[in-house]
This record gives C-alpha cells, structure tokens and sequence, in this order.
C-alpha cells in the first residue's frame, strides 16, 4: 500500500528531525549552502568581478538583508491581507444569523 502526502511528509519530517538530533556540528553542516547563497548575492552586485574583494562583501551583505527584508514584507502583507479576510467573513457570517440564516 503507498502512503498518502500526509503520511510522506510526517516521515520526512521524522527523518530530519533524526538528523539534526545527530549532528553534532549544525554550522559545519549548513556552511556550504551559506556560502552558496552568498555567493549568488556577490554575483548579483558584480557579476563582471570587478569590484574589490570588500567592495563585493559589503554590497551583497546589503543585497542579502534586502531580499530577506523583501520576504518579511511580502509575509506582513499576506498576514494582513488574511486577517482582512477573516474579519469579513466573520462579518457575513453575523450578519447572517442577525438576519435569521442558519450559518453553521
């Protein structure tokens, strides 16, 4: 029998979970994607390479805090945009049983 989605994400969840709990260098661990997606962020601001070593450092540092201060944004907006919604739901919805539907 093949396991659901459900199922097949609890196993991998269980499966992470094991892993991180036996690595004993989380850092170590992750050290190559940090570099990786640093080094995306240095070939964004000078794809040419013609900035200095510290120049390429200190503008993809900026260009890594503007695109994770993009993500928060756009986070906050979601947020927003689904409590707005929630509110107008729940306005129908007591509307409805002010006017004597039956919403349940």
């Amino acid at each position: 029998m093949a396991a659901t989605p459900a199922e097949r994400r609890l196993a991998a969840s269980i499966a992470a979970h094991e892993s991180w709990a036996h690595t004993p260098d989380r850092s170590a661990r992750t050290a190559n994607a940090r570099k990786a997606a640093m080094d995306r962020f240095e070939r964004e601001v000078d794809p040419n390479g013609e900035l200095t070593p510290q120049e390429r450092a200190q503008r993809a540092e900026h260009a890594r805090k503007a695109y994770f201060s993009r993500l928060a944004l756009k986070s906050a907006q979601a947020r927003r945009r689904a409590k707005e919604a929630t509110a107008v739901a729940e306005a129908a919805e007591a509307e409805l049983q002010a006017a004597g539907g039956d919403a349940a």
